[in-house]
């Protein structure tokens, strides 16, 4: 018995290094015939998995059907929390909607109290973002909506976070936005609080610098920026960003990021274009000042002489001559010999003759 078992167990140990044996030598001609011949194993691929094809399409329409089910159940509780969150924000959002509204008629009626001017009416068309180029600008973007929609160079581009650039250029249908990063671009901004009045020229980067025209500012991080209004040409209180010290000079990171826009608003501000006043004779710095105004001297051969009037006598309106219409400068040389003669002393009365009183 004990030799019957010492057998099987030689011939156990034996077996193995034998089945070894054979996998190396197996794995040598595959090796072998790879190198010989590299497009066997190619096509032995591409023959079972022909055929394997019409197993796995099978199998796959409702693996599929699971995963999504799957994935679907997974965000079953993530669409259930947004869900929540999306109408405490609505919530919110109506709150902040009442209490504008409510301003705005407050407003209204102090502007009426107060006869302010109101405030210039702004007019806005959505665009979609169609394109993107390099030139003529280092980063342009391209909108569908052009002068068949009311858009015209100079105008404000906006997004939901900020302001991000103006058009330059407006076609039929399309118009081009220089941003607000680019080198050709100066908008003319106000730095709150302390209505600090400034210009932002872009240079290529993410965050246009900041030229302050008033001396002696001093700028901190965090202050915001928005449009000023100068030149009638952007509205004003458009958010741009925020101010920032990079280590050299101010610089303002920019709400808006242009390169994720995709849907924006053009922004037209209606004002009526105004005329120069006409000025007045009171307007006239003469006249201001409360002195006569200058008149222009007359020529001499044209001015009429006067004649000289003695004391109690009174001038004659209409000289012969004139009612005989006879030419003006006659009627000046007359005025002239008339002038240059001395009236008759008065005569004095005597006994035999009466006074013209008397008479």
């Amino acid at each position: 018995m004990a030799n019957g078992s010492l057998r099987l167990a030689r011939s156990r140990g034996g077996g193995a290094p034998v089945s070894l044996a054979v996998c190396v030598v197996l794995a040598l001609v595959l090796v072998f015939l790879g190198r010989v011949q590299p497009t066997l194993f190619d096509r032995t691929r591409a023959y079972a998995s022909d055929r394997a094809a019409p197993v796995l399409e099978v199998l796959r329409t409702p693996l599929r059907a699971a995963t999504q089910w799957g994935g679907n159940l997974a965000n079953i509780f993530d669409v259930y929390q947004e869900n929540l969150r999306l109408k405490e924000q609505n919530a919110r959002l109506r709150q902040w909607q009442n209490a504008a509204l409510t301003l705005e008629q407050r407003l209204k009626r102090y502007q009426l109290l107060l006869k302010a001017v109101p405030d210039p009416e702004l007019g806005s068309v959505t665009a979609h973002v169609i394109g993107r180029a390099s030139r003529p600008f280092l980063d342009t973007m391209i909108l569908d909506a052009g002068r068949r929609q009311q858009v015209k160079p100079g105008e404000a581009v906006v997004d939901d976070r900020g302001m991000i650039g103006r058009i330059f250029l407006a076609g039929d249908h399309t118009s081009w936005v220089i941003l607000l990063t680019d080198l050709n671009s100066r908008i003319p901004v106000s730095i709150e609080p302390g209505n600090v009045q400034a210009i932002m020229p872009g240079d290529n980067s993410n965050a246009p610098t900041l030229e302050v025209s008033t001396q002696g500012v001093h700028l901190k991080d965090g202050q915001q920026v928005v449009t000023s209004g100068d030149g009638a040409l952007l509205p004003a209180g458009l958010l741009v960003g925020k101010v920032y010290w990079d280590g050299n000079d101010f610089r303002v990171g920019l709400y808006a990021d242009a390169g994720h826009s995709d849907d924006v608003r053009v922004l037209d501000l209606k004002m009526p274009a105004e005329k120069p006043p006409v000025p007045a004779p009171g307007d006239l710095p003469v006249a201001a000042a409360g002195l006569a105004p200058l008149t222009p001297p007359q020529s001499k051969l044209v001015a009429p002489a006067t004649t000289a009037v003695p004391e109690g006598a009174s001038p004659n309106p209409a000289t012969p001559n004139a009612q005989a219409g006879m030419p003006a400068a006659t009627s000046q040389i007359e005025g002239a010999a008339h002038t240059a003669k001395p009236p008759a002393a008065p005569t004095q009365p005597t006994d035999d003759q009466p006074a013209p009183d008397d008479q």
